[in-house]
């Protein structure tokens, strides 16, 4: 029933919009706490639309395990304090949820923050942990104001880099972290890379220092719409961070 209590672990509810032309979307909600009931917490999340028709309900109830969740907890101000906004998945833009981010507790997964919205601007990675106060802790000069999860991978990692766009130049093949293409391949930085296998953290500087990006799987011909970032160190996102 829409208004039964949900006591327990934390659930996840899936809803389905059903339109006049049939199936149009799909959401996902949280309880959150043992107390929580779904039709608060629908309120709260003003999951409704105008437009629908109505909504269609199932899976109810479907327990969520620490090894299925990723979640992070953003607040307002330092220390934890104000107004919370938490977060399961990827968020292109918190202006809706809150003006402004100064601490947040990562409860589990990896993470990677952005102080632009839409996922763009200097990136910043946050694994399990509190940080009370990131801006301090990472020199950065403005808030978070997006993220996105980075999924847990288990297996081998692979990748190619090159010397120049689009895939010319000197060419090495890597499957483990590399502290300084310099030292290891006589490459002062590389301008395109494949990713094969794996999500890897590059770095504008030798032994992981400076500004990062993070590349998932796929072809990136050029790093000149990257803020003239140059990769000289790399390193594998590995599930023992998780």
């Amino acid at each position: 029933m829409l208004d039964a209590q949900h006591k327990g672990q934390k659930a996840l509810v899936h809803l389905v919009e059903i339109g006049c032309r049939g199936f149009v979307a799909t959401s996902t909600i949280r309880l959150g706490t043992p107390s929580q009931t779904l039709h608060q917490t629908i309120n709260e999340q003003a999951v409704t639309k105008e437009h629908c028709s109505h909504w269609l309900w199932i899976c109810v109830r479907t327990p969520v395990g620490p090894q299925d969740e990723d979640e992070v907890i953003f607040y307002e101000d330092r220390n934890f304090q104000g107004r919370s906004y938490e977060c399961m998945g990827d968020c292109g833009d918190f202006s809706s949820y809150m003006s402004r981010c100064h601490s947040c507790r990562v409860e589990s997964g990896c993470w990677m923050m952005y102080d632009r919205p839409n996922y763009m601007g200097n990136q910043y990675f946050f694994r399990r942990g509190d940080y009370a106060d990131y801006m301090s802790m990472f020199g950065m000069n403005e808030c978070i104001r997006s993220c996105r999860m980075i999924p847990m991978y288990r297996g081998s990692y692979r990748m190619r880099i090159y010397e120049r766009e689009n895939f010319m130049g000197q060419m090495y093949e890597m499957m483990d972290d590399c502290d300084s293409t310099m030292d290891r391949y006589r490459m002062s930085h590389c301008q395109s890379c494949h990713i094969m296998d794996g999500h890897w953290l590059f770095y504008e500087q030798p032994h992981y220092r400076g500004r990062m990006w993070y590349f998932r799987p796929g072809e990136y011909r050029s790093f000149s719409n990257m803020g003239g970032m140059r990769f000289m160190s790399m390193r594998r996102i590995m599930d023992s961070w998780y």
